[in-house]
Protein backbone atom coordinates (compact mmCIF):
# COMPACT_ATOMS: atom_id res chain seq x y z
CA UNK A 1 0.00 0.00 0.00
CA UNK A 2 1.74 3.57 -0.71
CA UNK A 3 1.48 5.54 1.79
CA UNK A 4 0.68 8.92 2.06
CA UNK A 5 2.60 11.76 1.40
CA UNK A 6 3.31 14.02 4.76
CA UNK A 7 2.24 18.02 4.93
CA UNK A 8 5.59 18.60 4.47
CA UNK A 9 6.39 16.99 1.29
CA UNK A 10 3.17 18.08 0.19
CA UNK A 11 4.32 21.92 0.61
CA UNK A 12 7.61 21.06 -0.69
CA UNK A 13 6.27 20.13 -3.84
CA UNK A 14 3.84 22.80 -4.28
CA UNK A 15 6.12 24.95 -3.53
CA UNK A 16 8.63 23.04 -6.29
CA UNK A 17 5.91 24.20 -8.90
CA UNK A 18 5.11 27.54 -7.95
CA UNK A 19 8.77 28.17 -7.90
CA UNK A 20 9.15 26.76 -11.76
CA UNK A 21 6.43 28.88 -12.68
CA UNK A 22 6.99 32.11 -11.24
CA UNK A 23 10.17 32.09 -9.46
CA UNK A 24 10.94 32.83 -5.94
CA UNK A 25 9.36 35.81 -5.64
CA UNK A 26 6.89 34.32 -7.22
CA UNK A 27 4.61 32.73 -4.72
CA UNK A 28 3.55 33.57 -0.73
CA UNK A 29 2.70 30.85 1.84
CA UNK A 30 -1.16 31.41 0.86
CA UNK A 31 -0.69 30.38 -2.51
CA UNK A 32 0.82 26.96 -0.82
CA UNK A 33 -2.21 27.27 1.85
CA UNK A 34 -4.35 27.55 -1.02
CA UNK A 35 -3.01 25.01 -2.86
CA UNK A 36 -3.03 22.17 -0.55
CA UNK A 37 -6.34 23.79 1.71
CA UNK A 38 -4.29 23.99 4.92
CA UNK A 39 -4.04 27.45 6.72
CA UNK A 40 -0.59 29.20 6.49
CA UNK A 41 -0.33 28.56 10.55
CA UNK A 42 0.65 25.33 9.38
CA UNK A 43 2.86 26.02 7.07
CA UNK A 44 4.85 28.40 9.39
CA UNK A 45 4.76 25.41 11.76
CA UNK A 46 6.91 23.15 8.94
CA UNK A 47 8.78 25.70 7.51
CA UNK A 48 9.07 28.96 9.98
CA UNK A 49 10.36 31.30 6.83
CA UNK A 50 10.06 31.26 3.37
CA UNK A 51 13.87 30.68 3.12
CA UNK A 52 13.46 27.81 5.52
CA UNK A 53 11.40 26.20 3.05
CA UNK A 54 13.01 26.85 -0.23
CA UNK A 55 16.60 25.92 1.37
CA UNK A 56 14.81 22.19 2.29
CA UNK A 57 13.11 22.01 -1.15
CA UNK A 58 16.98 23.04 -2.62
CA UNK A 59 18.22 20.19 -0.59
CA UNK A 60 15.63 17.53 -1.67
CA UNK A 61 16.02 18.60 -5.20
CA UNK A 62 20.34 18.29 -4.80
CA UNK A 63 19.72 14.59 -2.88
CA UNK A 64 17.13 13.47 -6.33
CA UNK A 65 19.26 15.11 -8.60
CA UNK A 66 22.70 13.15 -6.94
CA UNK A 67 20.03 10.15 -7.30
CA UNK A 68 19.47 10.48 -10.51
CA UNK A 69 22.71 11.26 -12.02
CA UNK A 70 24.14 8.04 -9.73
CA UNK A 71 21.26 5.59 -11.84
CA UNK A 72 22.24 7.46 -15.23
CA UNK A 73 26.00 5.99 -14.84
CA UNK A 74 24.31 2.55 -13.38
CA UNK A 75 22.08 2.43 -16.79
CA UNK A 76 24.69 3.03 -18.82
CA UNK A 77 28.69 2.28 -18.60
CA UNK A 78 29.47 4.41 -21.83
CA UNK A 79 30.20 8.00 -20.88
CA UNK A 80 28.83 9.36 -24.43
CA UNK A 81 25.63 7.01 -23.24
CA UNK A 82 25.34 8.80 -19.84
CA UNK A 83 26.11 12.48 -21.71
CA UNK A 84 23.22 11.43 -24.10
CA UNK A 85 20.76 9.94 -21.38
CA UNK A 86 21.05 13.51 -19.32
CA UNK A 87 20.58 15.51 -22.43
CA UNK A 88 17.20 13.25 -23.44
CA UNK A 89 16.06 13.81 -19.58
CA UNK A 90 15.97 17.41 -20.35
CA UNK A 91 14.93 16.84 -24.22
CA UNK A 92 11.79 14.99 -22.28
CA UNK A 93 10.96 17.97 -19.55
CA UNK A 94 10.96 20.85 -22.56
CA UNK A 95 9.37 18.48 -25.10
CA UNK A 96 6.04 17.26 -22.60
CA UNK A 97 6.64 18.42 -19.47
CA UNK A 98 6.90 14.81 -18.14
CA UNK A 99 9.49 15.93 -15.48
CA UNK A 100 9.41 19.52 -13.63
CA UNK A 101 11.98 22.04 -15.00
CA UNK A 102 14.73 22.35 -12.80
CA UNK A 103 14.34 24.39 -9.83
CA UNK A 104 17.89 25.52 -9.34
CA UNK A 105 17.69 26.99 -12.98
CA UNK A 106 14.82 29.03 -12.00
CA UNK A 107 16.48 30.13 -8.48
CA UNK A 108 19.68 30.72 -10.42
CA UNK A 109 17.99 33.31 -12.25
CA UNK A 110 17.18 35.24 -9.06
CA UNK A 111 20.60 34.72 -7.43
CA UNK A 112 20.98 38.37 -6.71
CA UNK A 113 17.36 38.36 -4.88
CA UNK A 114 17.62 34.77 -2.63
CA UNK A 115 18.57 35.05 0.83
CA UNK A 116 21.96 33.76 1.18
CA UNK A 117 21.09 30.36 2.72
CA UNK A 118 19.24 29.49 -0.41
CA UNK A 119 21.69 30.81 -2.73
CA UNK A 120 24.82 29.16 -0.69
CA UNK A 121 22.88 25.93 -2.20
CA UNK A 122 21.58 26.43 -5.56
CA UNK A 123 25.79 26.98 -6.23
CA UNK A 124 26.22 23.71 -4.53
CA UNK A 125 23.69 22.31 -6.90
CA UNK A 126 25.44 23.67 -9.55
CA UNK A 127 28.70 22.86 -8.38
CA UNK A 128 27.58 19.25 -7.83
CA UNK A 129 26.45 19.00 -11.29
CA UNK A 130 29.63 20.25 -12.47
CA UNK A 131 31.81 17.80 -10.96
CA UNK A 132 29.73 14.74 -12.43
CA UNK A 133 29.50 16.49 -16.03
CA UNK A 134 33.93 16.58 -15.90
CA UNK A 135 33.95 12.94 -14.72
CA UNK A 136 31.88 12.09 -17.24
CA UNK A 137 33.53 14.30 -19.62
CA UNK A 138 37.23 12.91 -18.36
CA UNK A 139 35.80 9.08 -18.93
CA UNK A 140 34.62 9.96 -22.49
CA UNK A 141 38.40 11.45 -22.99
CA UNK A 142 40.30 8.27 -21.77
CA UNK A 143 38.20 6.17 -23.41
CA UNK A 144 38.59 7.85 -26.82
CA UNK A 145 34.85 8.84 -27.14
CA UNK A 146 35.42 12.78 -26.17
CA UNK A 147 38.03 14.95 -28.30
CA UNK A 148 38.58 18.12 -26.02
CA UNK A 149 41.18 19.41 -23.82
CA UNK A 150 39.76 20.87 -20.34
CA UNK A 151 37.10 18.96 -19.50
CA UNK A 152 36.01 20.85 -16.56
CA UNK A 153 35.54 24.21 -18.36
CA UNK A 154 34.02 22.45 -20.89
CA UNK A 155 31.85 20.78 -18.31
CA UNK A 156 30.77 24.17 -17.58
CA UNK A 157 30.19 25.25 -21.10
CA UNK A 158 27.54 22.28 -21.70
CA UNK A 159 26.21 23.20 -18.44
CA UNK A 160 25.54 26.66 -19.39
CA UNK A 161 24.20 25.41 -22.92
CA UNK A 162 21.56 22.85 -21.28
CA UNK A 163 20.32 25.22 -19.09
CA UNK A 164 20.29 27.94 -21.18
CA UNK A 165 18.45 26.72 -23.82
CA UNK A 166 16.04 24.76 -21.57
CA UNK A 167 15.44 28.66 -20.67
CA UNK A 168 14.86 30.13 -24.16
CA UNK A 169 12.72 26.99 -25.46
CA UNK A 170 10.78 27.93 -22.20
CA UNK A 171 10.76 31.44 -23.35
CA UNK A 172 10.03 31.22 -26.61
CA UNK A 173 7.48 28.08 -26.18
CA UNK A 174 9.41 26.11 -29.19
CA UNK A 175 10.80 22.68 -27.64
CA UNK A 176 12.65 21.92 -30.88
CA UNK A 177 14.82 24.84 -29.62
CA UNK A 178 16.29 22.83 -26.91
CA UNK A 179 18.18 20.34 -29.04
CA UNK A 180 18.75 22.64 -31.70
CA UNK A 181 21.05 24.54 -29.08
CA UNK A 182 22.01 21.74 -27.10
CA UNK A 183 22.79 19.03 -29.87
CA UNK A 184 25.71 20.61 -31.82
CA UNK A 185 27.36 21.09 -28.55
CA UNK A 186 27.15 17.31 -27.90
CA UNK A 187 28.31 16.69 -31.20
CA UNK A 188 31.10 18.93 -30.88
CA UNK A 189 32.51 16.50 -28.31
CA UNK A 190 32.04 13.56 -30.01
CA UNK A 191 33.91 14.69 -33.43
CA UNK A 192 36.39 12.58 -34.20
CA UNK A 193 39.38 14.13 -36.78
CA UNK A 194 39.98 12.85 -39.84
Amino acid sequence: MKSMASTSDKILDIAQSLIVAGGYNGFSYADIADAIGIRKASIHHHFPTKAELVSVLVDRYTKQAAAGLQSLREQAASPADQLQFYIDYWRSCIENAAQPFCVCAMLASEMQMLPDEVALRVRAHFRNLAAWLTSVLQAGVEQGLFRLDRPEDQAQMLMASVHGAMLSARALGEPGLFIAVVGPEVAKLRAVTP
